[in-house]
């Protein structure tokens, strides 16, 4: 039997993957654009290898599986504050504190997962996502986060723009860093483990990266940039998740095949339409 575009609306869980999709799409679009300026891009990565490790201890003590998300959240919160530390106490580079945080995140998880009798399918759908199963309470917990995200990003804008530019002159310019860091990377933790669904814990990161990136070829402001990782994002989840769903394909990989196939359309739209000033976003409020 045939269904149309129009149909696939009279699905509840089809209906709940689109919001929560475009939702968490545009969240990790606007955080991403600040994370990739500011060579953090991979935290996602790692923050989702933490995430891989408390779900497996989630499952290892039978948490009820409609929980497994809320218990995650503490966990993630205070690895991605150990990430800021490391760096900051332990005078290393940013990569070098996720990479330390990521290991631990995926060792646990392995282990614990192996001493629970290995992979299920449980853990599986974790890791590789699984949007269209997501609850009415996850769509409204992606729906305040979205809500949280926006007024934050509005109430520090300039702050969040100064550091994203000039760490140092921020700093001097009487701007606390450190707070702003902090909310930027307690935002990122939050949106990582609700994007756990989305399309998995393996390729969180590109939700981070790819919407920023291709908007960061073409946007020549900041504000421009932002706006335009949103739009790229969801396109590429609403896209992905329909296509998905007609193909039969893993929803999570089809979203991040058509975020890269955007990209690319991007790098070639840019190379035979070159445009003065659009190899990077001027410093522009």
């Amino acid at each position: 039997m045939h269904i149309g575009i129009l149909d696939i609306f009279q699905y509840g869980f089809m209906v709940r993957a689109l919001l929560a999709g475009t939702l968490i799409g545009a969240l990790c679009a606007i955080l991403g654009v600040f994370l990739v300026l500011r060579r953090l891009s991979l935290i996602g990565d790692g923050l989702a290898h933490v995430t891989f490790g408390s779900v497996a201890v989630s499952l290892f003590f039978r948490v009820d599986p409609a929980y497994v998300t809320v218990a995650a959240i503490p966990v993630v919160l205070l690895s991605s504050l150990g990430i800021l530390r490391l760096g900051e106490r332990a005078r290393m580079y940013g990569d070098a504190a996720i990479g330390i945080v990521s290991s631990l995140g995926i060792a646990c998880g392995i282990t614990l997962a192996s001493v629970a009798g290995g992979s299920n399918v449980d853990l599986f759908s974790y890791l590789f996502g699984s949007i269209l199963s997501i609850s009415s309470a996850e769509l409204t917990t992606a729906m305040v986060l979205f809500g949280v995200v926006l007024l934050v990003v509005w109430l520090f804008y300039h702050d969040l723009f100064a550091i994203t530019y000039d760490e140092e002159l921020a700093k001097s310019s009487g701007i606390r860093v450190e707070r702003i860091n902090a909310v930027l990377v307690l935002l990122a933790a939050l949106t990582v483990v609700l994007a756990m669904k989305l399309v998995g814990i393996m390729l969180i990161s590109s939700l981070l990266i790819l919407p920023a990136v291709t908007a960061l070829q073409v946007a020549r402001g900041f504000r421009t940039t932002i706006v335009l990782a949103v739009l790229f994002a969801v396109a590429s989840v609403v896209t992905g998740t329909i296509a998905s769903f007609y193909l039969n394909l893993p929803t999570g990989g089809t979203i991040v095949l058509v975020n890269i196939l955007v990209l690319l359309l991007t790098l070639a739209v840019r190379r035979l339409l070159p445009r003065a000033g659009a190899e990077s976003v001027p410093a522009k409020v």
